[in-house]
């Protein structure tokens, strides 16, 4: 029987392709029964033109996840895994409701959409898997790791235990330099959970027995655990977690059971191949024109050799009507072919120079990356954003959102052995 996998904040299908494969492999272990994708800042829903075409027949969602949540909330079919990369945001706790069952957060904030289908649901996911910028561990400025721990205390009060591991995708051998927080968590009614409490040393679960470290494995850890206390009372966490501390308690690596967490800096263990920016490139030939840069466009004025290369130059605010100097490092310009490549933004296409797009030379000529080439960077199956209907400039938009799927894939590989092989029979959801 496989694992019933919603997903959320779905995008162009990263999770899904990641844990059934695309096309979904007969042997998978998971299935995904739902998913939902609503982008908020555009009337035409370009990501669902993608997944409905990839999955015509899938049981996807197209409404705003607080909507649904809020207003029909019988259509998110039970499940085992929750899974999604939610935006990141303020989740400081707004206020509390009279006859609620718990704290609401603000609105617009999508965590809470998250944490209201688990609070909500009667059969409860055993399991989760979240992705984040690793910001997260740190955010906000004046009261660091304050927002991932409103959202610890608020899954411990779910009754669930918390993984962590911040993992950049070109550590563990893939092509792109992408760093990312994933999160996994096990609801109390299962062996993962049972096997974690049971657990005498935390450390031995970080390094060696937990699904992230043994899904990418890590030194042995010398340096000391720090360990912590994330309360259960939301709204006290929100405003009173961390204050006037200057940093995070919340390592790379870490834990959290029965409100308790314990935290350490990891450095990753990986004997592998590694790819590069350079082994992802289509042939010469195959290159649109579109994407080469003459050596105009490098040299003009706010040009790409502008941008790309060191500044120390006054300007002026004018709207607080002040002058400053402003100052910045270059970048490496073109972009290196035997490393892997910088972190895809979302603003990576379209033909207007930037600071951050990549620019590549191949033979002889500079151009920028196309959206095979983007795909590939992500580890997605050729031309999976490909639609007569979506440009190559929302295609880029589309990587710049989505997540390494080889990642996923081998959590979800790692998850699904742990599962199977706990010794503790898992009890029924109550």
């Amino acid at each position: 029987m496989p694992i019933k996998v919603v997903e959320l904040f779905a995008g162009v299908g990263g999770f899904r392709i990641g844990l059934e494969g695309y096309p979904k492999r007969e042997d998978s272990n998971y299935e995904v029964v739902w998913s939902n994708q609503w982008e908020p800042s555009t009337k035409t829903q370009h990501a669902n033109m993608v997944y409905n075409e990839r999955w015509p027949n899938a049981n996807h969602c197209k409404e705003n996840i607080e909507e649904v949540v809020e207003n029909n909330f019988d259509i998110i079919p039970d499940h085992d895994l929750l899974v999604g990369g939610f935006p990141c945001q303020d989740y400081s706790v707004a206020t509390t409701l009279r006859n609620s069952k718990g704290l609401i957060g603000k609105k617009g904030v999508l965590w809470w959409s998250i944490e209201a289908i688990l609070r909500r649901k009667e059969n409860k996911p055993k399991y989760l898997l979240l992705e984040n910028v690793d910001r997260l561990l740190k955010s906000p400025s004046k009261q660091r790791g304050r927002d991932f721990a409103v959202m610890l205390a608020s899954l411990n009060n779910l009754g669930y235990a918390v993984e962590w591991r911040v993992i950049n995708a070109a550590e563990y051998g893939m092509p792109q330099r992408r760093r990312r927080v994933f999160f996994t968590a096990y609801h109390n009614s299962t062996a993962i959970y049972k096997r974690l409490k049971e657990t005498q040393t935390k450390v031995d679960w970080l390094d060696s027995e937990g699904v992230l470290a043994n899904s990418f494995p890590i030194r042995e850890i010398t340096e000391k655990v720090t360990e912590g206390k994330v309360g259960k009372n939301l709204i006290k966490v929100s405003d009173e977690f961390n204050l006037n501390k200057k940093l995070s308690p919340f390592q790379n690596c870490g834990l959290m059971i029965d409100g308790k967490f314990h935290t350490v800096k990891s450095i990753p263990s990986y004997n592998g191949p590694y790819r590069t920016l350079g082994s992802v490139l289509i042939d010469f030939e195959d290159v649109p024109e579109e994407y080469f840069i003459t050596q105009e466009e490098v040299n003009k004025e706010k040009g790409w050799k502008y941008l790309k290369g060191s500044k120390n130059e006054p300007r002026y605010n004018k709207k607080l009507d002040y002058y400053y100097n402003y100052t910045e490092g270059s970048m490496i310009f073109p972009d290196a072919l035997d490393n892997a490549s910088r972190t895809i933004i979302t603003g990576e296409g379209g033909k207007s120079p930037s600071r951050f797009k990549h620019v590549i030379k191949q033979n002889g000529r500079l151009r920028r990356l196309t959206p095979l080439e983007l795909e590939r960077l992500n580890t997605f199956p050729e031309n999976h954003t490909e639609h007569p209907q979506i440009t190559d400039t929302k295609r880029a938009f589309f990587m710049g959102n989505a997540l390494v799927v080889e990642l996923i894939e081998r959590i979800g590989i790692e998850l699904f052995e742990q599962i199977e092989n706990c010794s503790i029979p898992e009890t029924v959801l109550c």
